[in-house]
């Protein structure tokens, strides 16, 4: 039996059950230009660490409402976005509508199982592990090593425990009765976590970066 912690799919379901609710648990809010902006970050990021080539596949872990992709689609030969949540991808599917290189694929939570072996470019994964237990950040570090193309590549990211913002967020969590803790409560990771990771699964030229409240690491998979 699942723990209420690790039972995504009802958990994000109900989260996205309607578009607000959605966007609020994804962003903190709906306006399409902070969401532009939130997303500009996100690819100066990728555009710094994996790289953003028009020739690529790409697949993000845990897209949401499509925030990044609505903007990183049209950098690209192909977008696919997962997540666990089918009624997050329903909301996804109608702000990237027009998109033609777009595919939408629901997950288990836990896998990437839909996507072949070899097949990508580049997997990025952001503002997801926050809301995962530490083995199933593993699980997708794994499975994002396996659906990679020899010399593909790998981001993600997570709030950084050791800095002082990820701290307060660590007090906010931790604040909660046992008994009440939401089952998205945000967690923190650390730069060895990550690093860890990414290097256990078999990643090559792993780095580690931090900035303000986050933590991101990179890596390529070897040729």
């Amino acid at each position: 039996m699942s723990s209420p912690n690790s039972n995504y799919k009802e958990t994000w379901n109900a989260l996205a059950a309607t578009e607000e609710s959605a966007f609020a648990h994804v962003a903190g809010y709906s306006d399409e230009a902070r969401l532009k902006e939130s997303t500009a970050i996100t690819l100066a990021w990728l555009r710094q660490t994996v790289g953003i080539q028009p020739t690529d596949t790409l697949l993000e872990i845990g897209c949401g409402v499509g925030r990044v992709g609505r903007e990183l689609a049209p950098l690209v030969a192909r977008w696919i976005g997962c997540d666990v949540s089918e009624n997050m991808l329903h909301h996804a599917e109608r702000r990237l509508a027009g998109l033609t290189n777009v595919v939408l694929v629901p997950i288990s939570g836990y896998d990437l199982k839909p996507v072949p072996d070899a097949s990508i470019d580049a997997v990025y994964c952001t503002v997801v592990f926050m809301h995962l237990q530490e083995w199933d950040r593993y699980a997708y570090v794994c499975e994002a090593f396996r659906v990679l193309k020899p010399g593909g590549r790998f981001f993600c990211d997570n709030a950084n425990l050791a800095s002082e913002e990820g701290w307060k967020m660590f007090l906010a969590s931790a604040a909660f009765p046992a008994d009440r803790r939401p089952p998205h409560l945000s967690r923190c990771s650390t730069v060895p976590e990550i690093d860890c990771y990414l290097r256990r699964a078999g990643f090559q030229d792993v780095k580690t970066h931090t900035a303000g409240v986050w933590v991101v690491g990179w890596g390529v998979k070897p040729a």
